[in-house]
């Protein structure tokens, strides 16, 4: 048998993001490998932290991918594969399998990245869901339009956030899409357009069990921020009330039903307006964007990028444990801007935690024990930046780095 070693991490992503999880491999001893995308040769890498990088160009198909890392797995023992962004997950469960390396493998990556995959499983284990119907039989498309009343949403099965989402008003309006698409439309699904308020639980996740979670709610569902344009908020909800602990305990019973062993995730639900029904949206078995893990690691100290190491390295061997955790209140505003570098001085009230300092961006990040003072803070700072910074662009088809 080999002598003991460090554990050696290969970290994927093809976005400037997972810092702290690779500072945090280091701090434990590991030894750490990156692969990214060319492009990304002058990001704020943690460089001090990563035993080599790896650049790759640009349109390198998957096959050469898993090329050129088993040649390096030649001579680098590769211990743990992570995919630290959305887009990478498919590649790193790829890799896994190929070099047989422990870890989530395609059968349940699908579950977190395929819109139709995580909701058949979330329906299968009694979680309620807008009714949906894939766009791959053309009678059930029609039975469905028939029996389930519009307006409808158009949504792409594997792609993130809010892109490529299209609302659809009446069936006539759904058939030339569906023939624009030509093949391409098995890999999108209709469903039910719900009105309602939107929510977010974000989780640590240990041996399939949910060691950590919180509940968050949008100021503005981020599909009609991505479309419409707006401010973006998110803030902490009320512990203990009614939508707090029913949050929690369906997120418990969607992490078990999508099969997430060990790792972190980001799960969304809608309060529907029609019947005050959670019904499941989507998972994603990574940080939430748009500075929620700030937010987060505000409210409770638990910074979900470290923890999200720690139960890599940890793997099954019992020993992960969840660090104390606060139960302060946190929100997170953001908004494209029209200035290069907003000036967000005028903003001094003292629950103000971080100045999010992002090209062409306006955000803020506040704290404090009063979760109505973070909330009402929230509703005027977003009339505020509206009228301040706020610059609207077309909604993206593509996600961008």
């Amino acid at each position: 048998m080999p002598e003991s070693r460090p554990l050696t991490f290969l970290c994927i992503t093809t976005y400037e993001k997972g810092q702290e999880f690779m500072r945090e491999c280091k701090r434990t001893g590991c030894r750490v490998l990156l692969v990214t995308a060319e492009k990304l040769r002058g990001a704020d890498w943690p460089r001090e932290c990563l035993d080599d990088t790896f650049y790759l160009p640009q349109e390198i198909s998957l096959p050469d991918i898993v090329k050129a890392v088993t040649h390096l797995a030649r001579s680098q023992k590769i211990d743990r594969i992570v995919a630290l962004d959305e887009y990478d997950m498919e590649t790193a469960a790829t890799l896994r399998e190929h070099l047989r390396v422990p870890g989530m493998g395609l059968t349940t990556m699908r579950y977190f990245r395929d819109k139709l995959a995580m909701r058949m499983k979330a329906l299968e284990h009694g979680i309620r869901v807008p009714d949906f119907v894939p766009l791959l039989n053309h009678n059930d498309i029609h039975y469905y339009l028939n029996h389930v009343p519009g307006p409808w949403v158009l949504k792409p099965r594997q792609e993130a956030s809010a892109i490529g989402i299209k609302k659809i008003h009446a069936p006539e309006e759904l058939w030339p899409v569906l023939e624009e698409l030509g093949e391409k439309q098995s890999s999108f699904l209709l469903e039910r357009f719900v009105p309602g308020e939107v929510y977010h639980v974000d989780s640590v996740v240990s041996e399939n069990e949910v060691a950590f979670a919180n509940v968050s709610k949008y100021g503005k569902p981020p599909m009609n921020v991505a479309q419409g344009g707006g401010v973006f908020t998110t803030f902490t909800v009320p512990r203990g009330t009614e939508e707090d602990s029913a949050l929690r305990q369906i997120n418990r019973e969607l992490i078990a039903a999508l099969g997430l062993l060990r790792g972190v995730a980001h799960a969304e639900f809608i309060c529907a307006h029609g019947d005050g029904h959670f019904y499941f949206l989507e998972c994603a078995a990574r940080v939430g964007g748009a500075y929620i893990n700030e937010m987060v690691e505000a409210a409770t100290g638990i910074n979900l990028w470290r923890e999200w190491a720690r139960i890599e390295v940890a793997g099954g061997d019992g020993s992960y444990k969840l660090p104390p955790v606060r139960e302060d209140y946190a929100g997170v505003i953001l908004s494209l801007a029209r200035q290069e570098s907003p000036d967000t001085s005028g903003y001094n009230d003292p629950e103000i935690f971080l100045r999010i300092k992002r090209h062409h961006h306006a955000g803020l990040i506040l704290r404090s024990n009063n979760q109505q003072r973070v909330q009402s803070l929230l509703e005027d700072y977003a009339q505020r930046f509206a009228a301040e910074f706020l610059a609207v662009e077309p909604p993206r088809d593509k996600p961008t780095a």
